[in-house]
């Protein structure tokens, strides 16, 4: 069974994700988006299966439109991960769990 990753909002942001230990995935999404809905089950389990050493938030982009913009998220399903309080990678669209994985390896050790 799969843990729910996080939702935050623009108040949340910094605690959460700039002030982070930990390196975090930020899944930025959309209730209307098929690509995203397809994915999220795939980033809950990378959520659950690597919860030691990596954190997973994601903020939906028409309730937080605002902090989409300003990071960058202008398509969904958007990521990206965060470490030191400063974006070190991104990407765009829906990918296997592999390849999410391969993405993250980095930060996952």
């Amino acid at each position: 069974m799969t843990t729910p990753v996080d939702s935050v909002t623009e108040q949340a942001f910094p605690t959460r994700v700039l002030e982070s230990e930990r390196p975090v995935l930020v899944q930025f999404w959309a209730t209307w988006c098929a690509p995203c809905r397809m994915v999220t089950p795939i980033v809950e389990q990378i959520a659950e299966e690597h919860a030691e050493r990596l954190d997973v938030v994601k903020v939906d982009v028409d309730e937080e439109p605002g902090l989409a913009a300003r990071h960058g998220a202008f398509s969904v399903p958007a990521f990206v991960v965060y470490s030191g309080g400063a974006p070190k990678e991104s990407w765009v669209g829906a990918a296997p769990k592999r390849a999410l994985e391969q993405k993250l390896a980095a930060y996952l050790r």
